[in-house]
């Protein structure tokens, strides 16, 4: 399976503060936002990846991520020149996923909870399309799964529906076999003008194809929109790491866990990235370095 980071956007709710740069390379605690989703993929096992953005900020993520290979991955990138819509992604990336499956999530979701690797690891072979069910208390602000009897089979999916079916929410974090590419190739654009995420999984509802996994309650999830929710994850990621002492949402733990580097390319890392400059100073360094020290007991 390869994976889309999709950090497209204009980000108008965070403005004046992401007016000059992208809301994905904003920070949340000690790290840029597009950490976090490459970390879910790496943990997943992911490590092709294709981040999407726009033209004026394409640059800038190669500065800052360069082509994935200091965390074992292998990064592409591309251009969304105007806000298409989330299936967009897969117009943009036809060619990277060729045959293969492929997993999108947004540029500005977090994820955190423990098993979660291996979770999505259990889906990276899909025959159609897997969606990832998350209970919220409020879930008329999203994509709502309505369930079957058996509590388990998808029946339909709402968008911010008055009456929701249930407390489940679509994040957003989708895996599909490549077949997904054809289906965006079809879609019709919403009243909206664009190419709905939602219509793409009603079309695998429809054909039989779409599965339902859902995450643990204790799973903690971030859609970082707006100032109030950019705040909410800063303050929730510096609490957990400074009880903790370790790094959420970090490329390099990941990729160390899941096997894409050894112990020493993360000592490499701790001592000078050089894609993100010296970690020494900001104490990012000493976090990467306490990971071995947990591992080895």
């Amino acid at each position: 399976m390869k994976g889309i980071v999709l950090a497209g956007g204009r980000a108008t709710r965070l403005g004046p503060a992401s007016r000059a740069t992208s809301k994905q390379l904003m920070h949340v605690y000690d790290k840029p936002l597009i950490y976090y989703p490459i970390s879910t993929l790496i943990h997943a096992r992911i490590n092709e990846i294709l981040v999407i953005t726009t033209p004026a900020q394409v640059s800038q993520f190669e500065e800052l991520l360069g082509d994935g290979s200091q965390w074992g991955c292998a990064f592409s990138y591309a251009e969304q020149t105007e806000p298409r819509g989330l299936a967009d992604a897969f117009l943009i990336g036809a060619e990277f996923i060729g045959d293969d499956a492929v997993a999108l999530i947004l540029g500005d979701n977090i994820f955190y909870g423990a098993g979660l690797g291996e979770q999505l690891q259990a889906f990276t072979d899909p025959d159609g399309a897997v969606v990832f069910g998350l209970w919220v208390p409020d879930p008329e602000r999203f994509g709502v799964l309505e369930m079957g009897p058996d509590g388990k089979t998808v029946v339909a999916i709402h968008e911010k529906p008055a009456d929701p079916p249930s407390h489940f929410m679509v994040p957003g974090l989708y895996f599909y076999d490549h077949s997904v590419v054809d289906v965006a190739r079809h879609l019709p654009p919403s009243a909206r003008g664009e190419l709905e995420i939602t219509d793409v999984n009603n079309q695998y509802l429809g054909q039989g194809k779409l599965a339902v996994s859902t995450l643990p309650f204790a799973t903690d999830w971030f859609d970082v929109g707006t100032f109030d929710a950019l705040l909410d994850a800063q303050s929730w990621v510096a609490g957990l790491q400074r009880r903790k002492g370790l790094l959420i949402g970090s490329p390099e733990a990941a990729a160390y866990r899941e096997g894409f580097i050894d112990a020493d390319g993360l000592r490499a890392l701790a001592a000078a990235d050089t894609h993100t400059g010296d970690l020494v100073k900001s104490g990012y360094a000493t976090s990467l370095l306490r990971i071995l020290d947990f591992e080895d007991g």
